[in-house]
């Protein structure tokens, strides 16, 4: 069946919104646990609440601590240098943690391989002018 095309614009509006909203909560987790990036989260919740609420993405651009990042990303698709020292080191933590309690060797591969991928896009991005 097809849904006429409001259905269908409710239905996206909907789907944006709500990975904006877990975006920005994981986003705002990773400010307060160092284990979670905080950056990636931000930038996504701003591309989705872009697509679904100019209200919520004018609020997030507008944000003492998540503006910055987001205005970096779309002037350069720069992020901070401490940002990705945080990024990093919190990888390096959690990837010793996992060898440190003995995870399968499958896990350990999976994780150096896709944190290695996360570290060298971090890395290759770069720092915002000042």
């Amino acid at each position: 069946m097809i849904l006429p095309r409001h259905h269908t614009n409710a239905a996206l509006k909907m789907m944006w919104l709500t990975i904006g909203g877990l975006s920005l909560v994981l986003g705002g987790i990773g400010a307060a646990l160092p284990t979670l990036p905080t950056t990636p989260f931000v930038i996504l919740a701003a591309v989705a609440f872009g697509k679904s609420s100019p209200r919520l993405q004018a609020f997030l651009e507008g944000h003492a601590l998540f503006g910055p990042m987001i205005a970096d990303w779309r002037v350069s698709g720069a992020i901070a240098t401490r940002f990705k020292l945080v990024a990093i080191t919190m990888m390096a933590i959690v990837l010793a943690v996992s060898i440190a309690f003995t995870a399968p060797t499958a896990v350990l591969v999976a994780q150096t391989t896709c944190m290695s991928c996360a570290a060298i896009f971090i890395l290759s991005r770069p720092a915002p002018v000042a």
